[in-house]
């Protein structure tokens, strides 16, 4: 007998965890991710406005919770830090405007943790949603408050389009930027670390993102100034997932990023879209490496559009990702625009209700998909022309665990897609190496 390469022996000695699919119109499988966002910037869900009693924002945030329940949905993606503030007692960052109207006004309670207690005791889990680089949705340092770091670092800031942001492409800004992330983590039993898709700014016409000092400073060994924009982005993403992994790891690491990556005009391995916008050129994200690095435990893609746009296909876009994601073991989520159904602003199909089912329906056809995310929890609640309690019927009529998280051989990121043995059944399975069993 020959000799067993390792694969061929990983292979041999692997158990797959999966469930079979199940009767049509119901969901394939018991584990499927079906999430909601909490946003609380600009108080866009909750608290539903600033300045409310503690008391009334608890209610508010249990009625969130207690909707999630009754939507069939199991994950709630809760904004915490959404303009370089905290939605619980940082030591590193002042208390969010969005609370008490004040920025850096005690609210008198701990709203993270009370997430975190509360969706538990649902049966929910709870992911903290961190916008990494946002500092405030207007340009004048003077407003933040006097606790905030920005007033100490004026020179972290770069103000354009109107608001302000911290520079990435300095290390002390990155720094401090993961270790207020990581308070949260190491603080709570958070079951998730979510950013989305904002890191350099969406582009303002007429406007420069001034980063040329630290271009100048930093970026030396790069052919021009978007590929170091890129590697900045790059390392808070590894760096992030690194020290997550170091710290809580069982909680999963994930990205809702712009749905593009880039279209195929651009570059041969893009999608078939033209939305004027590819987050790889436009926003510096590499989205697409950091799933084939396996930076992320998942990736859930922003795709905001109807199938059958012309720009931006919804049923060109699904498989594309899928394409990605297939063999990485990163799990891949749709994120899905609820808060375009019934909008008369919206092209035609968003007047039908039944246009999200059809998308996870469309979904179905891609074992990679895991899951869905809706934006937003508002929507959720007021469904204003029954898209989610469609999605409900035709979807959620059993209940479902979130997937269950990969588990990796090392906790180093940045593996070799050949090392892995990985899987693509619906529901979650499982990824083990030599000596790692699944969880």
């Amino acid at each position: 007998m020959g000799r067993l390469s390792r694969r061929a022996f990983a292979v041999a000695g692997l158990s797959v965890l999966a469930t079979g699919a199940a009767a049509r119109g119901g969901p394939r499988s018991t584990a499927e991710m079906r999430g909601m966002w909490l946003a609380t910037v600009v108080n866009r869900d909750w608290p539903s406005r600033s300045r409310l009693p503690a008391s009334v924002q608890r209610t508010e945030l249990r009625a969130h919770l207690d909707m999630a329940v009754r939507r069939g949905l199991n994950t709630v993606f809760l904004q915490v830090r959404p303009t370089a503030d905290a939605l619980w007692p940082s030591p590193y960052e002042p208390w969010s405007q969005y609370l008490t109207g004040t920025q850096g006004k005690d609210p008198g309670w701990d709203p993270l943790g009370t997430a975190v207690a509360e969706a538990h005791a649902r049966g929910l889990e709870l992911h903290a949603w961190f916008n990494p680089f946002r500092v405030a949705l207007h340009a004048d340092p003077k407003r933040l408050a006097a606790s905030h770091p920005a007033r100490d670092h004026p020179d972290w800031l770069v103000a354009y389009g109107g608001k302000l942001y911290y520079n990435p492409g300095l290390p002390q800004v990155r720094a401090f930027v993961e270790d207020a992330i990581l308070d949260a983590v190491r603080r709570y039993p958070v079951d998730g670390v979510h950013f989305d898709d904002y890191f350099y700014p969406y582009p303002v016409a007429g406007e420069t993102f001034d980063d040329a000092a630290a271009y100048a400073a930093h970026g030396g060994t790069f052919p021009n100034r978007a590929a170091w924009r890129r590697n900045n982005i790059d390392l808070l993403v590894r760096e992030t997932a690194v020290r997550i992994r170091e710290l809580r790891p069982e909680a999963r690491f994930g990205i809702s990023p712009f749905g593009v990556w880039r279209d195929a005009a651009t570059d041969f391995r893009g999608s078939d879209t033209r939305t004027g916008v590819q987050a790889y050129d436009d926003l510096y994200a590499d989205t697409r490496k950091w799933v084939r690095s396996g930076w992320l435990d998942y990736i859930c893609p922003q795709i905001y559009w109807n199938i059958g746009f012309g720009a931006a296909d919804y049923a060109k876009l699904v498989p594309w990702w899928a394409g990605v994601t297939r063999g990485t073991g990163v799990q891949l989520y749709v994120g899905e625009a609820l808060y375009k159904a019934g909008d008369p602003a919206q092209p035609a199909a968003w007047k039908d209700p039944a246009e999200l089912s059809r998308h996870l329906t469309l979904a179905r056809r891609h074992p990679q998909v895991h899951g869905h995310v809706f934006f937003a929890a508002k929507e959720v609640a007021t469904d204003p022309v029954g898209a989610m309690a469609r999605v409900v019927a035709d979807h959620y009529r059993r209940s479902a665990k979130p997937p269950r998280r990969v588990r990796w051989p090392c906790p180093l990121p940045g593996r070799l897609l050949s090392d892995r043995l990985l899987s693509d059944r619906p529901g979650d399975v499982l990824v083990a190496d030599l000596g790692v069993g699944s969880r």
